[in-house]
């Protein structure tokens, strides 16, 4: 049985467009999803550098954009489930059928550009904590006043909120366990993300929300949603509430999945699911260069 997943804001390096792009039939798909939203793709995907990227505005529609073009080259048949992390639920709502893939990006768009807004409305960021004990962790960081916002599985959880008692969580670890500084712009997934919120459901009222052909694991809780207005309502809320990937993971497993495919841009999240679920085979298509060794694993998994 074969899965596919979608990675999230962090995922994005430079020039990650650059192999797709180089296909006629996939550079004007994404001119035209540029027209759509307003927003260079192209020019961010390859010619645009790091720092241009990293801005919330800009990765989290480049990041959507590439697993859906990763998603459309690829073309495969009988996926059991799909999934993403974080932002990469939209992606992975639009491969579904929820939505298409112009409401997923216009989602997104806006999505990038509201989380911008409220992660400027206070100085706020993010800590992974790597290593030692769950529980121990997730105490350490609420006893701060910080929110567990990702739990990744595989010893990673990522910690956000005010700035200064993440500096604390760095300066006293949990037992076990080292803490390193994210380079993003704010407290995703917690409350101080609550201004994005309210803008992104007005905008999902003019969408229309199918339900999917593949199921989709979703990031509250790990539950596989066969309703495209769930779907789509869960993205919504997600924005402030915390990622369980660990528990999207753990579905993978008992629902007896055997491969992964991670879409562009990859590497993150199947570096995690070896770590948790080491027997689940994978396979991170980074590049159009990719393909056909994508579709050989579909094959064998499919």
């Amino acid at each position: 049985m074969l899965a596919i997943i979608a990675p999230g804001q962090g995922a994005q390096t430079s020039g990650m467009l650059s192999t797709w792009a180089g296909d006629a039939q996939l550079e004007k798909l994404l001119r035209r999803w540029s027209d759509v939203i307003e927003l260079d793709l192209l020019r961010l995907g390859i010619s645009a550098d790091a720092e241009e990227i990293k801005d919330t505005a800009n990765a989290q529609p480049l990041i959507v954009a590439t697993s859906l073009i990763a998603a459309h080259a690829l073309a495969v048949k009988n996926v059991a489930v799909v999934s993403g992390h974080s932002v990469g639920e939209l992606s992975a709502a639009a491969i579904s059928g929820a939505i298409s893939p112009e409401d997923a990006l216009t989602l997104v768009r806006a999505r990038g550009v509201e989380m911008a807004k409220a992660a400027a409305l206070h100085p706020t960021g993010m800590s992974a904590v790597l290593g030692g004990d769950r529980n121990e962790v997730v105490a350490a960081i609420k006893s701060l006043g910080l929110v567990a916002a990702n739990e990744n599985g595989a010893g990673q959880i990522v910690a956000a909120g005010d700035l200064t008692a993440l500096a604390t969580l760095a300066e006293n670890p949990p037992p076990g366990a080292r803490v390193r500084a994210l380079a993003v712009a704010g407290a995703f997934h917690t409350s101080f993300m609550s201004p994005a919120v309210e803008p992104l459901r007005a905008i999902s009222k003019g969408i229309t929300a199918h339900n999917p052909h593949i199921p989709v694991i979703a990031n509250k809780d790990g539950a596989v949603i066969n309703d495209g207005a769930d779907i789509v309502a869960r993205i919504i809320n997600q924005i402030a509430h915390p990622v369980r990937w660990d528990l999207c993971m753990d579905s993978l497993e008992s629902m007896g999945i055997t491969g992964v495919i991670e879409l562009a841009p990859a590497g993150t999240l199947v570096g995690l699911l070896k770590r948790a679920h080491p027997h689940i085979e994978s396979f991170a298509l980074k590049s159009a260069d990719d393909l056909s060794a994508a579709r050989e694993f579909a094959g064998r998994h499919a």
